[in-house]
């Protein structure tokens, strides 16, 4: 187990996160890693709903593709359809409460495991070079890194994820105003169930926030929890 950073520290992770997600440039630039795991949540699902999984394109737009064959119709399309919004979410989540146990070894190896799991999938070469490129660096973080960087990186990913899964749904919403998104998960999903597309996006966001609310609850320090909790 990995030792906790200060609580100071959690709080400049969590800024840097929110900075990272807000800055156009730099939203651009890390954007593509929501892309891997949104992509990464529709792969894993049609694997569990058995459906049969032909490939996964990452393009250097930070948009994505992922090609399952089996029944168009179904719970099993309905759930691989609907994974992907809210993975980068649920993904942070889970980065959370492992980082707030100490076992940043396990969730690095765990990302690597997840990471492996897709390079055998990736279809184009940019993705593959994307999918090496964040592998690479995960492994050098988990292999080279002293336990207190280790710490800090997860915390900022966790963060990360759990800030920057909620921000695709808010840009999904506005292009759906606009006219701009006719074939997104939230319009297939209109398709295959009775539920407007709309529906779908206000999941989708009650998700991710509920999954940032949890999140950042299980990151803040005990230090902290204990001092705002009301004394009786």
């Amino acid at each position: 187990m990995q030792p906790h950073p200060a609580p100071w520290i959690t709080a400049l992770a969590a800024l840097v996160a929110l900075g990272v997600v807000l800055h156009p440039t730099s939203w651009h630039l890390s954007r593509g890693l929501i892309t891997v795991a949104h992509e990464g949540g529709h792969a894993l699902v049609a694997l569990l709903t058995r459906r049969k999984l032909q490939g996964i394109r990452l393009h250097s737009d930070t948009s994505g593709v992922t090609l399952t064959r089996g029944r168009p119709r179904g719970p099993g399309m309905v759930f691989t359809a609907a994974a992907g919004y809210v993975a980068p979410s649920l993904l942070g989540l889970g980065a959370a409460w492992l980082t707030a146990l100490g076992h940043i070894t396990i969730l690095l190896w765990t990302i690597l495991l997840l990471l492996t799991g897709m390079l055998l999938m990736i279809r184009n070469v940019f993705g593959a070079v994307s999918l090496l490129t964040i592998g690479g660096a995960v492994f050098a973080l988990s292999w080279f890194a002293p336990a207190e960087v280790q710490a800090i990186v997860a915390q900022i990913a966790a963060w990360f994820l759990l800030i920057g899964g909620v921000r695709p749904i808010l840009e999904l919403r506005a292009k759906r105003r606009r006219g701009r998104a006719p074939d997104s998960d939230a319009d297939q999903l209109a398709r295959l169930t009775p539920f407007p597309g709309g529906f779908f996006v206000f999941l989708f966001l009650l998700v991710s926030a509920a999954a940032l609310v949890a999140g950042g609850y299980l990151l803040t320090p005990v230090e902290v929890l204990a001092f705002l909790r009301p004394t009786g």
